[in-house]
């Protein structure tokens, strides 16, 4: 099991936001987690990434080493966990390059980083023709290109993506994920948390549904996309 999270347990001030939840990763595997506004999906990013603390009783393994035990930057630079958060928090008063560049603090690589970087305009080729460009003047399609290209040269295991498909138009949407679907191909594991319910399903493998902080559903995106509870919740019938 490449990420194993086992009785995950979080709270802001006095609210329970996750309420021991559990769940795998195998590697090289696409996983989506599904559910309505203020269900937990964020959080749980979160604190897989150490952005937020796990209560007591919290178990997380990464490649099987304690990720309570890990800093949000040592998770990043030395477990190879990449997180592209919701609304990107790109450095908008930087340039592509510029944002790209920064993300391989930590790597010491030159070689490979200049292939993924080789990579990223392969992949994105919008950004080789705005790399010169401020981020926070490109459109909001770009940016999300970006803020994916800036997880993949981290020197990425696994990518965790939060509403990568907010405020993207259908056709950019799918490019967005597209793009997601040929860098798994090439090794990366993706768990993908999004209120797209049908995009998600169908990029995922397999996906979990989460309500009021606690998983409620699990199993094959074949099999919750017929499920008549998600249909009813989450498939608009």
């Amino acid at each position: 099991m490449l990420l194993s999270v086992e009785n995950l347990q979080v709270s802001y001030d006095n609210i329970k936001a996750l309420h021991g939840i559990s769940f795998g990763i195998e590697e090289g595997e696409i996983v989506c987690i599904i559910g309505a506004n203020g269900a937990g999906k964020s959080t749980t990013l979160r604190a897989i990434s150490r952005l937020v603390p796990a209560e007591a009783g919290t178990k997380m393994t990464f490649m099987g080493k304690d990720l309570l035990g890990y800093s949000a930057d040592k998770v990043v630079s030395e477990l190879g966990i990449s997180h592209v958060p919701e609304g990107r928090r790109l450095f908008d008063n930087l340039t592509v390059m510029e944002n790209l560049r920064l993300a391989t603090f930590a790597r010491r690589d030159p070689e490979r980083i200049a292939a993924d970087l080789e990579r990223v305009f392969s992949i994105f080729p919008r950004l080789k023709e705005r790399e010169s460009q401020k981020a926070g003047t490109m459109s909001g399609g770009e940016q999300q290109m970006l803020a994916v290209g800036r997880a993949f040269m981290s020197g990425r295991k696994i990518m965790l993506l939060d509403e990568p498909s907010m405020g993207l138009a259908p056709l950019l949407m799918r490019s967005v994920f597209d793009s997601l679907t040929e860098i798994n191909k090439e090794g990366t594991t993706i768990l993908v948390v999004e209120q797209n319910a049908r995009m998600a399903l169908q990029f995922a493998g397999r996906g979990y549904v989460l309500e009021n902080g606690g998983i409620v559903l699990e199993g094959g995106s074949g099999a919750l996309l017929a499920d008549p509870q998600v249909k009813k919740a989450y498939l608009g019938g």
